[in-house]
């Protein structure tokens, strides 16, 4: 037979056999070396085995620091070894980790993973530490166990792995994090002094909300616009730092009431995958507050204010009620419910200016604040201006196209129907919102079907045709009286003045 191998082989078993002996006599006379220079001997054997070893190890910890933190990098890694370890490794670990949305498979201890990154082996080693405390009382696993996740590469890769690989790897690991976390709907708490020393002032929920844009009713090329302006914006973090502006994006939506602006919100927060900040205003006491419960939002998240045009005295609301105050005096469960208004009312149309985009605001990074507003011709210009509120969205009545979806969505017709000509000539001069049709859409009973909830929705639309029709024709009425008393009054006038003078020449 053919001898495998060479010299090299025969020279690496030599060494290999050589160093093997060494420690196994080194164990043997280590109870009996003093302990000075059993420290001095040890020192110099790692650092030959340094020398003649061709491996890089990497240790990731699970806690950091001396207050032992939990470390970022290990979470993160963790998520990026889920699908590699769930596919390839031979003992799993099922848990629950918090904010998933479901169980966790990782590695078990001492189990081992390898993947090849640019034609490189890269091993991955979970491991398991016991530390023995002498503490009976303590309960405390950070103090009495060690995780650690342990990367292996040869040393000639070393520029490879510590800056491409490892940045590949945390980037993938946040990504997986994101979509597999249990999102969530936060509040903000109103409360007294005592409770500003909390932890946090917000509340939070599981945000199970089911709107998507798919199932959103309004016009189709309206939505795609919106889809691409979302995807593009999750993608701008170099641009942002490029162009020096914080990574955050301004959306106001405004319409009448009804047509869809809280599930667009929903259906945003579905497509993005972020969590929801619903900040209420009128429970913030001061402008230091709302730079505080800006700070402790995260990143992939959508902060919304809803109907500004109602919050505080950031419209003009708060001195239309000051210029009530004189007719309330003699009302003091009034004059009562007005300064208790006024003392939880604080927050300044400057201070959410800066809360939008002023020096705070770049506290964190990727979040989109969202304002509603029934009336927008009611806000001030500089809160809408652009730069703040960069994409306007008009959530505008019921659309034949909208129509169209409702009707897939509630009746699951996607044919069209007799009925749908007299439809469309009706939604195009009657204002109905899309709740408004939808409500019309809904089987109420069994024995309903499609063509009685369609018959019911034209009865409804002809009814606000007609509506309509006689709202303009008292408007217009009351207009013409309006016009008739002013020639009136004018020549009444023009006569008196002429009497007027007439008498003054008297005079």
């Amino acid at each position: 037979m053919k001898k495998v191998g060479g010299p090299a082989v025969e020279m690496l078993t030599n060494i290999t056999t050589t160093l093997g002996g060494l420690m196994l006599a080194w164990t043997m006379l280590k109870p009996y070396i003093p302990s000075q220079l059993r420290s001095q001997i040890e020192t110099y054997v790692r650092r030959l085995i340094n020398y003649t070893y061709p491996y890089l190890h990497i240790k990731f910890a699970e806690f950091s620091g001396e207050s032992l933190e939990p470390s970022e990098a290990y979470k993160i890694i963790q998520s990026y070894l889920m699908g590699t370890s769930t596919a390839t490794a031979k003992r799993l670990k099922a848990d629950t980790v918090k904010d998933a949305s479901s169980l966790v498979l990782t590695m078990d201890e001492n189990e081992e993973i390898t993947e090849v990154f640019e034609g490189v082996k890269v091993k991955w080693t979970s491991l398991h530490v016991s530390i023995d405390n002498n503490n009976p009382f303590s309960f405390n696993r950070r103090s009495d166990e060690r995780r650690y996740f342990t990367l292996t590469v040869h040393l000639n890769h070393r520029e490879l792995i510590t800056g491409r690989y490892i940045k590949h790897v945390l980037d993938k690991g946040k990504a997986i994090a994101a979509c597999n976390r249990q999102r969530k709907i936060y509040m903000n708490t109103p409360g007294n002094t005592w409770d500003y020393y909390k932890a946090t002032k917000w509340k939070n929920a599981v945000f199970e909300h089911p709107a998507k844009f798919e199932t959103l009713a309004m016009d189709p090329a309206k939505k795609a616009e919106i889809m691409k302006d979302l995807e593009e914006f999750t993608k701008g973090k170099e641009y942002y730092t490029r162009i020096g502006k914080a990574w955050k994006r301004g959306y106001l939506l405004y319409g009448p009431p009804g047509t869809g602006k809280s599930t667009m919100i929903a259906a945003m927060a579905n497509f993005l995958n972020y969590d929801v900040y619903d900040l209420e205003l009128t429970t913030v006491k001061d402008n230091s507050e709302l730079r505080r419960l800006l700070i402790e939002t995260t990143g992939k998240s959508i902060i919304v204010i809803e109907d500004i045009d109602c919050s505080l005295d950031l419209t003009g609301q708060r001195k239309k009620k000051e210029e009530k105050k004189d007719d309330d005096d003699d009302h003091p469960v009034k004059n009562l419910a007005n300064d208790e208004e006024r003392r939880q009312s604080k927050v300044t149309l400057s201070g959410l200016l800066n809360f939008i985009d002023g020096i705070w605001s770049a506290c964190g990074g990727e979040r989109i604040i969202v304002f509603t507003t029934n009336h927008v011709e009611k806000l001030d210009p500089a809160l809408i201006r652009r730069g703040r509120m960069d994409k306007r969205i008009e959530m505008s009545y019921c659309c034949f196209e909208a129509f169209k979806l409702l009707v897939k969505n509630y009746l699951n017709l996607e044919d069209a129907h007799k009925l749908f000509p007299r439809v469309r000539d009706l939604l195009a001069v009657a204002k109905m919102t899309p709740a408004d049709v939808a409500e019309n859409l809904l089987l109420k009973s069994p024995e309903d079907d499609v063509e009685v909830c369609l018959n019911n929705l034209i009865a409804e639309l002809e009814s606000k045709v007609k509506e309509d029709e006689e709202a303009r024709a008292k408007v217009a009425a009351a207009e013409g009286v309006q016009e008739e008393s002013k020639d009136e009054n004018g020549i009444g006038n023009s006569k008196d003045a002429t009497a007027s003078g007439a008498n003054g020449v008297g005079f």
